[in-house]
């Protein structure tokens, strides 16, 4: 009948009739060409995975490569301070050199104080120096801004070129105005703020020392202010430090409470009362010194913990800390002259009026007696503060006599 007819459906072969898997089978054939297209097509897209995974290895590993290296080189070699060459119009290599390494062209770098002061608390092992080595006299200015007496020093330092280093701690940002010929010029250190009586001057003693230690040349390091002056020629100064045995920081005891009543018992078991110490902040130190302190976190941390008003760190920190360990390697004395002789919390200042040839002479030899390399002498200041800036003219008036610079 025609409602039970079905068409017939043929093979692709041409055979008869057949049941409807056979039917589909004929129409989708598990062909071997199509098993073979979908496992190339799985095993490309598996390398394309893998190759982007290792570019992207590769990628991530050498920024990461590129970070270590240029943080640390940065470290070792702050770009500004160590570049060998002009980048205004250098064509070779501008990489850091052994030459910038040992002495710094500038002063101008961006590591932070923990930074600054890891890096120059770093000390060769090997006895000799590779290059020649002639020690300097490293003068560290703390002043809020400007240098009063630079032209004083301008001419205590002329003619000896190579035998000193100059660094200025300042107010930041603070521009100095000298000319490009003044050995002032451009050696203003990253500097923070400072506030007097408080642990901020120890830091910025600690900058100051940190900065000059970069210098490798540089073997003696005075601290002086805005105020200070010298009282002697530049090669009696030099000779003087260079020479000695010891370094000068002062360095006593009494009990008084602008002494020994500063202690804070807190500061027991690491510094006892019979240990503590008092002295002027104007120091000399020896690079070996000069190391140690800029080191030490340790007793810096009890002195910023426990030494506030009426203690005052600049006064006791650095003394203490030599006599607790390094007592044998000081003079305990200053070299730099100030007259406390009327009192109150500042020493006298002296101005134009007071600045004649027998004051410089009174300064030079008082009738003090101290010893030098263990030997007495009545040599026993060099510098002396604290001066007026009127003080300058009169003072430049003497430079050709009794200053002799």
């Amino acid at each position: 009948m025609w409602g039970d007819s079905k068409p017939m459906l043929k093979s692709r072969g041409g055979g008869g009739g057949g049941g409807g898997a056979d039917e589909e089978g004929d129409y989708f054939p598990n062909t071997p060409r199509k098993d073979w297209s979908t496992g190339l097509l799985k095993l490309v897209t598996a390398m394309v995975i893998f190759m982007a995974g290792v570019v992207i290895g590769l990628s991530v590993s050498a920024n990461v490569s590129r970070y270590y290296y240029n943080s640390h080189t940065e470290l070792f070699f702050p770009t500004a301070t160590y570049s060998s060459c002009d980048r205004r119009g250098a064509t070779g290599d501008c990489g850091p050199g052994f030459k910038a390494f040992v002495h710094p062209p500038t002063l101008a770098h961006s590591m932070t104080d923990d930074e600054l002061f890891w890096r120059a608390t770093l000390v060769p092992t090997a006895e000799e120096f590779p290059f020649q080595r002639v020690p300097k006299v490293a003068f560290l200015f703390m002043t809020r801004g400007p240098l009063p007496f630079a032209p004083l020093w301008e001419r205590f330092f002329r003619g000896h070129q190579g035998l000193f280093s100059v660094y200025l701690h300042t107010i930041p940002d603070y521009k100095l105005n000298v000319s490009k010929t003044s050995p002032f010029y451009g050696r203003q250190i990253p500097s923070e703020e400072v506030s007097w009586g408080s642990i901020t001057l120890v830091d910025a003693e600690k900058r100051l020392l940190a900065n000059a230690l970069l210098d490798f040349s540089n073997e003696r390091f005075v601290l002086l202010s805005e105020s200070c002056i010298p009282v002697f020629n530049f090669p009696t100064v030099y000779e003087y430090l260079i020479n000695s045995e010891h370094s000068f920081v002062e360095s006593y005891n009494i009990d008084t409470p602008q002494s020994a009543g500063r202690y804070n018992r807190r500061m027991a078991p690491h510094i006892l009362p019979e240990q503590w110490r008092k002295g002027s902040e104007w120091f000399e130190l020896n690079r070996e010194l000069a190391v140690r302190v800029v080191a030490d976190y340790k007793y810096y941390s009890i002195f910023r913990k426990h030494c506030r008003p009426s203690c005052y760190p600049d006064e006791h920190y650095i003394p203490t800390y030599l006599h607790l360990f390094h007592g044998s390697l000081n003079a305990n004395r200053t070299i730099t002259w100030v007259d406390w002789s009327r009192g109150g919390p500042h020493p006298a200042r002296y101005g134009a009026g007071n600045i004649n040839v027998d004051f410089i002479k009174a300064i030079r030899n008082n009738g003090t007696q101290c010893l030098y390399n263990s030997k007495h002498t009545s040599v026993c200041y060099l510098f002396a503060r604290k001066f007026a800036p009127s003080a300058l003219g009169p003072l430049m008036n003497l430079t050709s006599t009794v200053l002799d610079f």
